[in-house]
């Protein structure tokens, strides 16, 4: 293969962004105030057991609803069929559920080795679903919003003194970890629903603790249409999706 050199240059792109919060502060809300903001027409692709119409009054979009197992393929396929439905925006609430609810790669992982395969060789088999996860959201020719639930983490701290003590560590997501560093933003949300990018190569909020909405739409997608078309990147669009469906059947 030829090695290319070329000057580096923005290119408009497609949004890549997660929300990570505890139950009830508003990841839900959020993702669908900031597809408003994105314009177009927004498909939500709900796990929640139909927590995702409650908000029917507020905003127009259509759903995907899935059950348990909540295999990757599965979402891979409801991106698919929202892509083909051409809808701009696909909001996937909650990304959680395809790791750590019935059916996900936890989930898969536990039962392989009930069965007697090692813990240690069992992934061999998760790894590419996962792989494969992650390739239909990155390469969607759509802007993707997932949410994920979060989880308060801690650990045993011990001063100088030899005294143990709790420290919380802050709320880390329901999802592999290494996640996080596949979106483009990533945004933490606590329970007063303040919002702030613990990863943001957008380089638009720094330390800005923000409230989700329009407004924060608007200036994603002023960014994301920066710059000139992304050729190479329909390409490696075609290429991908062509390998996925191909690994699919």
């Amino acid at each position: 293969m030829a090695i290319e050199i070329r000057k580096a240059e923005r290119v408009k792109s497609k949004l890549r962004l997660a929300i990570s919060g505890p139950s009830g502060s508003g990841k839900t809300m959020g993702s669908l105030k900031l597809a408003k903001g994105i314009g177009g027409k927004v498909c939500l692709i709900d796990t929640e057991r139909g927590s995702g119409d409650l908000y029917a009054d507020l905003y127009d979009y259509d759903i995907i609803s899935l059950e348990p197992p909540f295999k990757p393929d599965i979402l891979i396929e409801a991106i698919r069929t929202a892509e083909a439905a051409g809808y701009d925006v696909i909001v996937i609430d909650s990304l959680s559920h395809f790791w750590a609810d019935e059916g996900g790669l936890l989930d898969q992982a536990d039962k392989m080795q009930a069965a007697g395969k090692n813990r240690f060789t069992l992934w061999a088999d998760i790894t590419p679903q996962h792989r494969r996860l992650v390739n239909a959201m990155l390469n969607s020719s759509k802007h993707v919003i997932a949410t994920m639930r979060a989880k308060q983490e801690y650990a045993m701290e011990t001063d100088d003194k030899g005294k143990a003590s709790v420290k919380k560590l802050g709320l880390a997501p329901v999802q592999r970890e290494g996640m996080e560093y596949e979106f483009t933003v990533f945004f933490d949300v606590d329970q007063n629903h303040n919002a702030k990018a613990s990863k943001d190569r957008t380089n638009m909020f720094g330390n800005e603790i923000f409230l989700l909405g329009e407004d924060i739409g608007q200036r994603i997608f002023k960014w994301l249409n920066t710059g000139k078309a992304d050729v190479r990147g329909l390409k490696r669009q075609i290429v991908s999706d062509i390998k996925d469906r191909l690994e699919l059947t």
